[in-house]
């Protein structure tokens, strides 16, 4: 059972069902961790940014997924590994890319230096050699991407952590770490 609850719809603040309307409306439902996020409105209003900022950037949405996915397994989180195995479906990925993608691997070069980068990051917390940077830029991954990674892996610690800590409930297919 989650140790926070997801916040309850009937008495929330007129403010955080606008924005939670605003999750259904864009991806079909509210999943469990934005209700639960909501539970501290400014967190959840900063995150939802934060996402959106990122899908602005240069990274494609296959790309995004992948960092997600290798993210999410680094940080062994068994809730966005389920929520974004399946969203990765949607943007093309298939389960030999979702599989590649939990092991920080790609077929693309470029994917699979922003995978390898994104996974020292984590396991190396944030302390990376000039090898590390050189493999990177070597990959074909230059200052820009190397900032958005950064944000990506922030933005995934973010939602891994928080599903760690309050154990949310997993409303997707769930698949194992």
């Amino acid at each position: 059972m989650a140790r926070i609850q997801p916040i309850n719809r009937q008495t929330a603040s007129a403010e955080v069902n606008a924005t939670l309307d605003a999750v259904q409306a864009k991806l079909g439902k509210v999943p469990n961790l934005y209700a639960t996020v909501a539970q501290a409105p400014a967190v959840l209003t900063a995150q939802l940014a934060f996402g959106e900022a990122l899908s602005h950037g240069r990274l494609t949405a296959k790309q995004r997924e992948s960092l997600a996915l290798a993210i999410g397994q680094a940080n062994s989180c068994q809730y966005c590994l389920s929520a974004h195995s399946l969203v990765a479906r949607g943007t093309g990925l298939n389960a030999e890319a979702i599989q590649a993608a939990r092991r920080g691997e790609a077929v693309d070069p470029v994917t699979d230096g922003l995978l390898k980068l994104a996974v020292k990051i984590v396991n190396q917390r944030g302390i990376l050699s000039e090898a590390d940077i050189a493999a990177a830029y070597a990959a074909g991954v230059d200052n820009g991407l190397l900032l958005e990674v950064i944000a990506h892996v922030a933005l995934n610690t973010l939602t891994n952590y928080t599903n760690h800590i309050v154990q949310t409930e997993i409303d997707f297919p769930v698949v194992t770490v």
